[in-house]
Formats: C-alpha cells, sequence, structure tokens
C-alpha cells in the first residue's frame, strides 16, 4: 500500500461499501436450471435455491473449510462441480455422496490437510480430477473405485514422483497425466511400471520441473500421445542428459524448450538436443528462449517428424535438410536472419514462417503437396512475384505475405496457382499493379482477397472481374482515382463482402455496385460520404450488413430512408456529425423507432448547434422541437453549469467531506475501545529517516518503553486507509505526535491526518496532540488548517541539532507522552 505521506499524490475520494460477512449472496442461473455461478459470494453452505436439475455448478472462491458427508443436497444431474479455492482443508467419507454422477470434479487452490481414505470413491463416473495447488505431497491418495477417470491435473503441488498407485492399472479410459509445477527432480525405471502396464495413448506433462536426472531406459517400448517437458531441466546439461535418457520412448507430440528467458543461462553447446535422435516423435514443439551466440544445431534430429513448431530459436538456414515425411513446418521469432530453402520437401503441405528479420527465399518450389503458406510479418522485399517463389505449388490454397516490406508483382505473378482461394497482401507496399488487374486472371478460384493499405490507386481501367469466384473483397486504406470507383467492381457477381473502409471517398454513385447483386456486407467507415443515395440501388437488396461510421453524414433524408435493403439488420452509423435539430426530427425518430437495426447505438451522437455540444441521439429530447424546446436549453444549461459547480466543489473540498465520514464513522464507534498504542505519529514519508532514527529509536527503545503507531508499519493491510487512520492511529492511540516540517505542510494526506486527528480530539473534549517542529514552518503553516493557530495557542517541542537541547527535547517528549490527561 503507498504511503499516506507521500508528497505531490492526492488519492481520489474512497467510497465505502459495507458487506454483511456469512450470509452470502444469491447464486446466478446462467442457463436454464442447468448451470448456476455462486462464485465468490462469500457462502459457507449450498444455497437451497440451486434446483436438482442442475449440472454445472461454479462455487468457487467461497468458505467450505469442512466438506462433509451432508454438505451437498441431492443433485443426481450434477456433471461438473467447481470448488476453487473454497479454503477446504477436510474432506470427509463419503464427502461427495449426494453428488455422485459428477464427471468433473475441481478442487484448485485449496489448502488440504486431510483426505478421507474414502471420501472419493463414491464418484464412479468421475473422468475429469483437477487437484491443482492443492499442497499433495504423492499421487498416493486413494481414489481406487474412479475406474472411469480419463484427466488426473495435479499441477502446482510437491509431488517429488511420477509413480502412479498400482490400481491405476485398472483405468483403461485414462489418457491425461498434468504434474507440471511439482518437485520432481528424479525419474527412475519403476516409476514407470503402472504406465507402462497402462499401455494407454496418454498425455504426460511434465513442464516446470526441477529434473536434474533420469535414468536410461525410463520410457523404452512406451508410447505417450504427448510429452510436454519444456522449462523442465534445472540446466542446458540436464536436459542433454534427459533427452538421451528419452531412448526408445515413442510420443506422438514432444514439447521441448523454455517458457522465459533466464539470463544467467546461456547455450553452451549447439548440439545439446542430439537426445532427440534416440526418441520416436511425429510432433516436435520446441520453444527456446535462451540467447546462444551461435546457431543452434536443430533438425538433424527430426529427419522423421511429420509437424514441427519452432520459436525463438537460433536458426540460420533451412536448407540441405533430409525430412524424410515434414508435413507441417511454423517457425516464429527466429532470432537469426533466415534462408528458406526448403525445394527437396515434396511432402509438406503446411508452412508458417512469420516476425522473422529478414527471411531470404531461395528454394521455395517443386512443393507439389503444399497447401498453406505464411510469411507475413517479416519484412520481405520480393521481386518478380509471385511465380517465381512459389512454381511448381499447384495446390496452394492459402498465401499470406501480409506485413512485409514491398512486393514487386511480376507479368503473370500468380502463373500455376490455379487453386488458390485465399490470397492476403495487406499492409504490404505493392508494385507493378496492372493496368487491368490482369494478373489475376489465373485465380479463377479465389475466394478471399485482402490488399488493403498496399500504397495502391485504382484506375477506371482496372477491374477485378476476372475473380469469377470472389466473394471476400478488402481495399481498404488505398486511393481511387477519379471515378474509379464506379467501375472498378464491375461484374463481380459473386461477391459477398466488400471493405472499401479510409479511402477518402466523398461520394458514391449508384453505378458503382449494379453488378454485385450478391453483396450483404458492405464497409465504408473513415471515408468522407456525407449522402447514402446509393443504397436505394434494386442490386443491393441482399444487403443485411453497412457500416458507415466516422464520414461525414448528418442528416439521411427520409425518401432514402423508406427505400433501405430490406434484408438490412445492421446499420453503423456511429462517430458521425448528426446534426439534432427539429429540421431533422424525421430522421432522429427514425433512428429511435429502429434501434434494432443499431449495434452500435450507443456511438451514435449527434450535434446540438445551439449548444456546440454532443449527446447519444437515442437520448436526444424530441418532445421538446413541438412543446418545450425553450425550456429545454435553459434546463441543460443549468444542469451543467450545476455539475461543474458541484464538482469544482467536491474537489475543491475532498479531503473535508472525507474526513467527515470519518468523524461520523468514529463518532458511532465504542468510547470504550482500549488504547493499543502510547502516541500515533503523524510525518510526512520524506521525514521517514528522522522518525526512525531518532524518535522511534529514543522513545521505544528508553525506559519505560513508548510504543508508537507509525502507518508504514503497524496499519492493516488490505484495510482502508481511513479506517486505519481512525481504528488503529487516533482510537487506538493515547496521544497524536505531529511531526512538522516543510514536507509535511506539502503533503496532502498528512494535512487529511492533522485535521481529522484534531476534530476528534475536540469531539472527545481533551487535547492530546503534541507538535514537534523539525524545521521553520511559521508561513507556511496558514496552509494546514488550524495548524497555525494551534501553534499560538499551544506549547510545542522544537528539534535542533545541539546535543544539550536534544536531550532536554527528549525529556520533555517522553513526559508530554507518558502523562495521562
Amino acid at each position: 500500500m503507498t504511503v499516506f505521506c507521500t508528497d505531490g499524490v492526492i488519492f481520489p475520494l474512497m467510497i465505502f461499501i459495507l458487506v454483511q460477512n456469512g450470509n452470502g449472496e444469491e447464486c446466478t442461473k446462467v442457463l436454464n436450471n442447468r448451470h448456476y455461478s455462486c462464485e465468490g459470494r462469500n457462502l459457507t453452505y449450498i444455497p437451497s435455491s440451486i434446483p436438482s436439475s442442475v449440472e454445472t455448478l461454479d462455487f468457487s472462491f467461497n468458505l467450505l473449510p469442512s466438506l462433509q458427508k451432508h454438505l451437498f443436497p441431492p443433485l443426481n444431474d450434477l456433471q461438473v462441480l467447481d470448488l476453487t479455492r473454497c479454503q477446504i482443508q477436510y474432506i470427509a467419507d463419503d464427502a461427495f455422496h449426494n453428488v455422485k454422477n459428477v464427471t468433473t470434479l475441481i478442487l484448485t487452490g485449496n489448502p488440504v490437510s486431510y483426505i478421507a481414505p474414502d471420501s472419493l470413491n463414491s464418484l464412479h463416473k468421475l473422468q475429469r480430477l483437477v487437484l491443482v495447488d492443492i499442497g499433495l505431497l504423492s499421487l498416493n491418495v486413494q481414489f481406487n473405485n474412479l475406474t472411469k477417470l480419463q484427466e488426473l491435473k495435479a499441477g502446482s503441488n510437491k509431488i517429488q514422483t511420477i509413480a502412479l498407485p498400482p490400481f491405476m492399472i485398472n483405468f483403461k479410459d485414462f489418457c491425461v497425466l498434468d504434474l507440471h509445477a511439482n518437485n520432481i527432480s528424479r525419474i527412475k525405471v519403476n516409476h514407470t511400471a503402472v504406465l507402462r502396464e497402462m499401455r494407454g495413448n496418454i498425455t504426460l506433462i511434465l513442464s516446470s520441473n526441477p529434473i536434474l536426472h533420469i535414468e536410461p531406459g525410463v520410457f523404452k517400448d512406451i508410447y505417450l500421445k504427448e510429452l510436454n517437458i519444456q522449462s523442465a531441466f534445472v540446466s542446458f546439461d540436464a536436459m542433454r542428459y534427459g533427452l538421451k535418457a528419452l531412448s526408445g520412448l515413442n510420443v506422438g507430440k514432444l514439447i521441448i524448450g523454455n517458457y522465459i528467458i533466464d539470463k544467467n543461462i546461456k547455450i553452451s553447446d549447439a548440439d545439446f538436443l542430439d537426445g532427440l535422435c534416440l526418441i520416436n516423435f511425429n510432433e516436435l514443439y520446441f520453444f527456446q528462449k535462451q540467447h546462444s551466440d551461435y546457431e543452434i544445431n536443430v533438425f538433424h534430429c527430426m529427419i522423421n517428424a511429420t509437424k514441427i513448431t519452432l520459436k525463438e530459436v537460433h536458426i540460420g538456414a533451412i536448407q540441405h535438410v533430409s525430412f524424410r515425411q515434414l508435413k507441417e513446418l511454423y517457425m516464429q521469432h527466429n532470432q537469426l536472419p533466415l534462408i528458406l530453402e526448403i525445394s527437396h520437401l515434396h511432402l509438406l503441405e503446411k508452412l508458417v514462417v512469420v516476425y522473422q528479420d529478414p527471411v531470404y527465399l531461395r528454394g521455395l518450389r517443386d512443393l507439389p503437396k503444399l497447401q498453406y503458406v505464411d510469411l507475413s510479418t517479416n519484412k520481405l522485399h520480393l521481386f518478380d512475384c509471385c511465380s517465381e517463389f512459389f512454381s511448381g505449388m499447384p495446390n496452394i490454397h492459402t498465401l499470406n505475405l501480409s506485413f512485409n516490406e514491398i512486393i514487386y508483382l511480376s507479368k503473370n505473378p500468380f502463373s500455376g496457382l490455379d487453386s488458390m482461394k485465399i490470397l492476403d497482401i495487406q499492409r504490404t507496399h505493392l508494385r507493378g499493379l496492372n493496368v487491368q488487374f490482369k494478373f489475376f486472371k489465373s485465380l479463377k478460384n479465389l475466394q478471399y482477397l485482402d490488399i488493403s493499405y498496399s500504397h495502391s490507386t485504382f484506375l477506371r481501367t482496372m477491374t477485378f472481374s476476372y475473380l469469377s469466384s470472389l466473394k471476400v473483397l478488402n481495399v481498404a486504406g488505398n486511393n481511387f482515382q477519379g471515378d474509379a470507383l464506379n467501375y472498378v467492381f464491375q461484374n463481380v457477381t459473386t461477391l459477398e463482402v466488400l471493405q472499401i473502409s479510409d479511402c477518402g471517398i466523398q461520394n458514391i454513385d449508384w453505378r458503382a455496385f449494379q453488378s454485385l447483386s450478391r453483396l450483404r456486407h458492405l464497409f465504408l467507415s473513415q471515408n468522407k460520404l456525407t449522402v447514402l443515395d446509393f443504397v436505394t440501388h434494386p442490386n443491393l437488396r441482399s444487403l443485411t450488413l453497412l457500416d458507415v461510421g466516422t464520414n461525414s453524414i448528418f442528416s439521411i433524408p427520409p425518401h432514402i430512408l423508406q427505400n433501405l435493403p430490406t434484408n438490412l439488420s445492421d446499420l453503423d452509423l456511429s462517430f458521425n456529425p448528426i446534426e439534432c435539430s427539429c429540421s431533422h426530427i424525421d430522421f432522429i425518430m427514425w433512428i429511435v423507432n429502429h434501434q434494432q437495426l443499431f449495434q452500435q447505438s450507443t456511438n451514435i451522437s449527434c450535434e446540438i448547434l445551439s449548444q456546440d455540444s454532443k449527446i447519444r441521439l437515442i437520448d436526444f429530447d424530441t418532445e421538446g422541437c413541438v412543446h418545450i424546446r425553450r425550456l429545454t436549453i435553459v434546463l441543460c444549461i443549468c444542469a451543467v453549469t450545476f455539475l461543474v459547480i458541484v464538482s469544482v466543489l467536491t474537489y475543491k473540498f475532498q479531503f473535508y467531506l472525507r474526513y467527515g465520514y470519518v468523524l461520523l464513522r468514529g463518532y458511532r464507534a465504542s468510547r470504550q475501545q482500549e488504547c493499543s498504542y502510547d502516541a500515533f505519529v503523524i510525518y510526512s514519508s520524506k521525514d521517514e529517516s528522522w522518525v526512525m532514527d531518532e524518535l522511534v529509536e529514543n522513545l521505544e527503545n528508553g525506559s519505560p518503553p513508548i510504543h508508537l503507531c507509525l502507518h508504514v508499519r503497524d496499519f492493516e493491510a488490505g484495510k482502508a486507509i481511513t479506517s486505519n487512520i481512525i481504528d488503529e492511529g487516533i482510537m487506538g492511540s493515547r496521544k497524536i505526535i505531529v511531526v512538522v516540517s516543510k514536507h509535511f505542510v506539502e503533503s496532502a494526506w498528512c494535512r487529511f491526518e492533522f485535521e481529522v486527528a484534531q476534530s476528534w480530539l475536540v469531539m472527545q473534549g481533551n487535547a492530546n496532540i503534541i507538535i514537534i517542529i523539525l524545521e521553520d514552518v511559521e508561513e507556511k503553516s496558514k496552509k494546514v488548517f488550524g495548524l497555525h493557530k494551534h501553534l499560538k495557542n499551544n506549547t510545542y517541542l522544537k528539534w535542533s541539532g545541539n546535543p544539550i537541547n536534544n536531550m532536554r527535547f527528549w525529556i520533555r517528549l517522553r513526559k508530554a507522552v507518558i502523562t495521562r490527561n
């Protein structure tokens, strides 16, 4: 918590909410009578309002220290029970007897100290058991009757071994064992005895464990669906030898590497992944954040993989690696410039190389099975794109070259790419656009095209008509020369979604969309449109969404409103300068009466010219145009003025309002409260060194010791500041010591504490304030309400650097504190 007297910081007005503890609150019905949420309701019992038909019950963050047999009412249909962080310490036998049909039980974050032997065994249908962060020391929990169990999640505990209880051999459907973030440091051959007998398609998660040693052969001849050992080794040496010890393992997906950067660790061996050559895996996920001074030898042990994902590794080139069956390759945030030469990967189907800086394409061709290519965000400079780089790839259906630097299109850039369905080149500078867009001629199967913000200028001679299958087109952020908009979209009869936002368009002729009879979504936001005449064209009858937000539309005439497409269900007029006046009352009333059309109705504001202000259009008082327009304007002005005055006064006197509340609260408190401290010290945090070194040292360590209340030390954490001031400081102390300095006078919180203390003691009829002057503040003391007057009418102590005077100072101060009024 921030120190109270920190200079220059004025805390906002605090809102106090009285909560009745223990009684809890009603639960919320999420879905019919099948899903209820009681999350964080301060409940100590299961409310009777929950019906027996409930299937999902979220009871997390409540107070259930003990689970007894009859805690749950009969809920025979309950399938999912979430008891996350309910402070459960004890689970009795048959605690879940009345909810025995539960299939998912979540006990995350409970400080469980005892689990009775038969506490879980009534859950015969349980499939998913979550015991994350409950202090488990081992997996020897008696749940032998849970033969339907499929997932056991026991991460973030204190388990030291992966050994499963022998009875789990009978769990035929078991498939997930999550032991992440435990204390597993050694894995021995006998630890996998049960796992070996289960012979299941199991996912084993050991990430974030401090593994130091793995016995060779521990997973030999075992098949796992997935093994996650990411950030699971204490060092790279342990990882190197650990991978070698996994010799003979058969795994579908292997996840290795590190989640976070450890600046104290650097990769010192380029071949530390050699152990992968001894493991049979289909998919590999390698995420390595540690720094390496040289290129890591990654691929030589991955030649049999079908899918490889690499993130933040040190690879300079992909070339001459004899992958035998690689189908998918993902690379992200590689830390070296990358040379991509993969023409030999004839089985490759999906290639994703993103966030590289930079990428050099040298051998990306003759990949007949390649279907998906994502080379976005790589600062690519492509010359003579794109057939030169993607030749011999007739099956590519998705090509993403977005967010790159510049692409020079060749004469026939997409020849041989007849199967292309999705082409994304957004936010990339396109050069060499053919005058008539003839380079699209071969893309007859293209359905999605995004060339937005590509620095393109469209001429009237250009057309997208070659794209006979196009459904989605995004050309936002480009320019249309002259009346080019009237011709560019001619004969694109299959188009369903058109995005031409932020193109500087001022008006649109009806001919622009005359061929788009199937158009359903039209985005025209961030342009300069003033009228929507084109929307009434008969060929736009299929339009369901029209976005004309952030344009220059101030009104729409009635004849256009009456002829909008009948299927229109979403009209966005947000952030337009709509004029709210009686001359446009028909338009305003139409919007108010058709709010179902506006998904962003709260963003539709209108300008009231006479007031030079904006309001939400749906809040405009239409009756005022006929009856009380003048009165409405006067009242609005008065209301604004009143709010300004109230706001100014509230801001100026916020501290007085605050401590007025504190005094009222304190006045209602018991006057018989016993004092815990001899004195409460009010001081600036900038004077803390003097308070700790001089005041505390001399008073608390003197004879007799004087017990001081210091906010930095004695205030209760999590409690409101003003509550601490009145409860711990003022009401809990016999005297109040005020350390006055320049810092004190300048501190808003110090002034606040002094004024509260002064007012409180006046109400109590005594004067227990002891003033200590650290430095001369005669003139500045007037800033603090009552301080200047108090100094004139009462004796105070003044600190000096003279040892003799200081000795007298401590005698007088100790006497003042000890003396009882």
